[in-house]
């Protein structure tokens, strides 16, 4: 979650509200002017151009062929072709549909939801929607090891789900995207897996700051406390976050090196959350992984020394292991990175 700090800086307007569903583009850093959709006979597809419509998958698994030609899309299934501007690719029968989408030669992913595929400039823009709690597993399972002590889980859950219900819309064609830039979403885990059970076991949950639910952060490690907000020169939108002591961090401190030339050196600006995540995507990811770190000089280039990954801001998600791992639940993990807030609903009751 390397750049959530963007969304303070940019929708200090948006609005807090519960949501049952929510659409993500998916796989867009691979920028492809094709998929494949596998559909599979338990999951019958209807494909839906606005003007013409068939149904794949009935019966037998079928493979849809999507391909961007100039500013139009090519849809090819066995005996049928259309071409639009935009499809969607719903469950036959309502519902969410499940199915792989393939990006040819490079990676496929399992998704469970309903499908868009539009027409962008120089390539197809994939959009999932899917129900808030199939998202929140998805994040989940991207962002902590399947082994992750269960209450740890339970309180990125949380977190998580707060910032699906309160982050606003994000991207012009999706609410969120799969990467860092908002949450990290691969396919959803098994029913019997624990990040499914942490899922079930808080539907519903999210954190609020003074009786409305908040976009929650998190990072990977911290320094061995939290930054709050000002410390990371980010402005105040809702929460205003507190610098809290991560005693598993201070004990077990994930260090970091890097080296840079005098002249990239020169450029950083110390305690800026923004201008680090400008430099990381100048310069690689590796390059400045927080804004904790020291400098030397070596040969005219600069050598950085940090601890942590991430901005450092909320939930630590080493630290919420480490707490688990001490016995505590997620109630107390998630009391402890985010004082001063409530664990609320947001189901209708």
């Amino acid at each position: 979650m390397y750049s959530i700090l963007l969304l303070l800086l940019v929708s200090a307007g948006a609005t807090a509200s519960a949501t049952e569903r929510v659409s993500i583009a998916v796989l867009g850093l691979f920028h492809s002017s094709q998929f494949v959709v596998e559909v599979s006979p338990a999951f019958p597809m209807l494909v839906d151009s606005g003007q013409h419509q068939f149904v794949v998958g009935a019966g037998a698994p079928q493979k849809i062929a999507v391909r961007l030609i100039g500013r139009r899309v090519i849809v090819d299934a066995p005996g049928t072709r259309i071409v639009g501007e935009r499809f969607t690719f719903g469950a036959r029968a309502g519902g969410e549909s499940e199915f792989v989408l393939v990006v040819p030669g490079k990676l496929c992913r399992r998704y469970r939801g309903n499908l868009t595929i539009t027409a962008g400039k120089v390539e197809l823009i994939a959009v999932v929607e899917m129900e808030l709690e199939t998202a929140v597993a998805s994040i989940l399972a991207a962002e902590l090891s399947p082994d992750a002590p269960l209450e740890a889980m339970k309180a990125q859950a949380v977190v998580s789900r707060s910032f699906l219900v309160s982050g606003g819309r994000r991207h012009p064609f999706a609410d969120f995207c799969d990467t860092t830039h908002c949450q990290f979403l691969r396919e959803p885990p098994p029913a019997a897996s624990r990040a499914a059970l942490a899922v079930r076991a808080t539907r519903g949950l999210v954190l609020a700051w003074r009786g409305r639910p908040f976009a929650a952060m998190y990072s990977a490690s911290c320094a061995g406390h939290t930054h709050s907000l000002a410390q990371v020169g980010a402005p105040i939108v809702d929460y205003p976050y507190f610098s809290v002591e991560c005693a598993y961090c201070r004990r077990h401190p994930e260090r970091w090196s890097s080296q840079l030339s005098g002249k990239d050196a020169g450029a950083l600006v110390p305690n800026s959350e923004h201008e680090r995540i400008q430099t990381a995507r100048k310069l690689g990811w590796n390059a400045l992984p927080s804004d904790t770190f020291t400098q030397s000089d070596a040969m005219g280039d600069v050598v950085l020394n940090g601890v942590g990954r991430g901005h450092g801001v909320g939930l630590c998600q080493r630290g919420a292991i480490g707490m688990a791992q001490d016995g505590k639940d997620f109630r107390a993990i998630l009391d402890h990175y985010f004082p001063n807030t409530t664990v609320e609903s947001v189901e209708k009751p």
